[in-house]
């Protein structure tokens, strides 16, 4: 029998029970356990993704993400999670590299976890977008903005909608949105309105596919966000954003954004550790 320490940790939120839970595996051994077992313990822990995580030295580390049904190539929060939680286990403010399936991130470490994005794209822009809104249940809805799939890591379709009341009462069809996105080898519909309130947008994420019919805050899915309202004109091609996310689900979270001069995406935010416990297999 094997012994496992978690920890669950609360991203994009300095209070306990908000912003979007993660949970953390720190390995003690040199060699990630069998991806069975990683899915198991992901689906025991009813997280939308788990973290495990394997230190090479005080500022290298290799994470994989496994939501309770796959693994994903990278998960925002759970980085900020795992990374505020290796601060505060004395790990020193500055930069450290993670190895993960979508590439090399570089992670700032101090009052907030910053992450690097892999290099921004936009993957595909729809234009059959009728079976979209009526999978969102919006019947004619025009967007001033194209709904594009854009990637820094996961490719997410970015779908504008009127007004954030308008976003606060959907009720998508998530068998419609599970099709849909799996049809276009994307992860979710990031849903996204303009609040006028000093965030840079209100957002709602929908994953059914991976088993997360919503998320309360998504920080790979905000960073395609960032690129795609940059490219289409909306923000400033450098600066510092921010996004409001979780409202519809009591859990409200704050994610930031900033795009560097070379036009790289860093994404990231507090972070609150609300448990810890151990697990025997």
């Amino acid at each position: 029998m094997k012994k496992l320490s978690y920890h669950i940790v609360d991203a994009f939120t300095s209070q306990p029970f908000g912003g979007n839970p993660a949970g953390v595996v720190l390995l003690e051994e040199d060699i990630f356990p069998e991806e069975d077992l990683m899915i198991k313990i992901a689906a025991e822990l009813r997280y939308s993704e788990t973290a495990f995580v394997l230190r090479h030295s005080e500022n290298e580390y290799t994470a994989r993400y496994f939501t309770p049904k796959a693994e994903v190539d990278l998960c925002g929060h759970a980085t900020i999670a795992t990374f505020a939680l290796l601060h505060s286990m004395k790990l020193a403010a500055g930069s450290c590299l993670c190895h993960t399936k979508a590439g090399d991130l570089t992670i700032e470490v101090g009052e907030r976890v910053m992450m690097q994005m892999a290099t921004p794209k936009i993957v595909e822009t729809i234009e059959n977008t009728e079976e979209i809104y009526r999978a969102l249940e919006l019947g004619g809805t025009t967007p001033n903005l194209p709904i594009q799939i854009v990637s820094t890591g996961l490719p997410d379709f970015m779908i504008q909608v009127a007004d954030v009341a308008t976003l606060n009462s959907l009720r998508p069809d998530m068998g419609a949105v599970s099709a849909i996105t799996k049809k276009h080898n994307a992860v979710s519909f990031h849903v996204f309105a303009f609040g006028g309130d000093g965030h840079t947008a209100h957002v709602r994420d929908f994953a059914p596919l991976y088993d997360i019919p919503e998320e309360s805050a998504t920080g790979t899915a905000n960073a395609a966000l960032t690129h795609y309202l940059s490219v289409n004109g909306v923000i400033p091609a450098k600066g510092h954003f921010s996004f409001l996310q979780g409202e519809a689900m009591g859990r409200p979270s704050v994610i930031m954004t900033r795009i560097a001069e070379n036009g790289t995406i860093y994404v990231g935010g507090s972070a609150y550790i609300l448990a810890k416990g151990e697990l025997f297999v």
